[in-house]
């Protein structure tokens, strides 16, 4: 199971008609054969799969994708180890089509606006140093 490394720029939402592409998203996944985030590959992982939110206004936030059988995919905000169980959460709803440039997921942040992101790169995961 590879890992990808998916970027996604703000397509459009509240406050954001246009979208803005300072405002972004680069997240870890693993794929299906359809090209879909794979929940099996997810379950089987030991290691996290990364999320990164990138504002404008304020540092990248730190987190990693989760996935609930009843609520689907979902990315957690944690300041540290011990805030990871209540920490923030984000719904990462990435539609019926696979992951690839151009196509469009929605996500739903924390403080409940909806927002379209557009797929703009899918690339290898760089490790970190």
């Amino acid at each position: 199971m590879e890992r990808i490394l998916v970027t996604l720029s703000l397509a459009a939402g509240p406050g954001f008609p246009l979208g803005c592409v300072d405002h972004r998203y680069e997240i870890e996944l693993a794929l299906d054969a359809a090209g879909h985030p794979d929940p099996a590959a997810w379950a089987d992982d030991p290691a996290p799969w990364r999320a990164r939110h990138y504002r404008p206004d304020a540092p990248p936030e730190q987190g990693d994708v989760q996935y609930d059988g009843d609520n689907g995919w979902f990315i957690r905000f944690s300041g540290s180890l011990a805030e990871r169980f209540d920490a923030p959460e984000a719904h990462f709803d990435p539609g019926t089509s696979p992951i690839r440039p151009g196509e469009y997921v929605t996500i739903t942040e924390v403080d409940g606006g909806i927002y379209d992101y557009r797929i703009v790169g899918v690339g290898a995961v760089k490790e970190s140093a």
